[in-house]
């Protein structure tokens, strides 16, 4: 009989190279940026002083930290759909890393972002199962994304 992982590895093993889904909008605001660079000790002007930001950055507003746009990953992969038997007899997931990030455009404040998601590898190693997805965040109303990241998470099956 097969395992929970095993059966798991053969359903994502069918959609590699696919397009998983396409989350929900999420608005980038001021204060959850001001919240981020308060606990990053990140205050550089271009995140936190929007006078500032007026007369100096050539974005003439606010923009998100980087990393807050790839922390909110975990958030933005949530409302995407996904294949619930994927997860069928799993215990947890446990975040591996990343491989390949990249911050294209930056996120003023305001605006709307989003989550796409393709799977691109599944490793098995006993019960778990090391997952690679593109993980692509979208600004809406712009043609280039904010971020582009492989995301490695361990998929631990009982």
């Amino acid at each position: 009989m097969a395992t929970n992982a095993e059966k798991a590895l053969q359903l994502i093993e069918g959609k590699i190279g696919k397009e998983e889904g396409v989350g929900d909008w999420f608005e980038v605001t001021q204060a959850r940026i001001n919240a981020f660079a308060d606990n990053t000790e990140d205050h550089q002007f271009i995140h936190v002083d929007p006078e500032k930001c007026a007369e100096l950055s050539p974005y003439k507003v606010p923009i998100a930290h980087g990393f807050l746009t790839l922390s909110m990953l975990t958030h933005l992969d949530g409302s995407i759909p996904k294949d619930m038997k994927m997860f069928e007899g799993i215990v947890m997931g446990v975040n591996y890393g990343f491989d390949k990030v990249r911050f294209i455009s930056p996120v003023p404040v305001g605006s709307k972002i989003r989550a796409r998601s393709e799977i691109v590898s599944a490793t098995p190693k006993d019960n778990t199962i090391q997952l690679k997805r593109k993980m692509t965040v979208e600004i809406d109303g712009q043609a280039k994304p904010a971020c582009v990241a492989e995301w490695i998470t361990n998929l631990v099956y009982g």
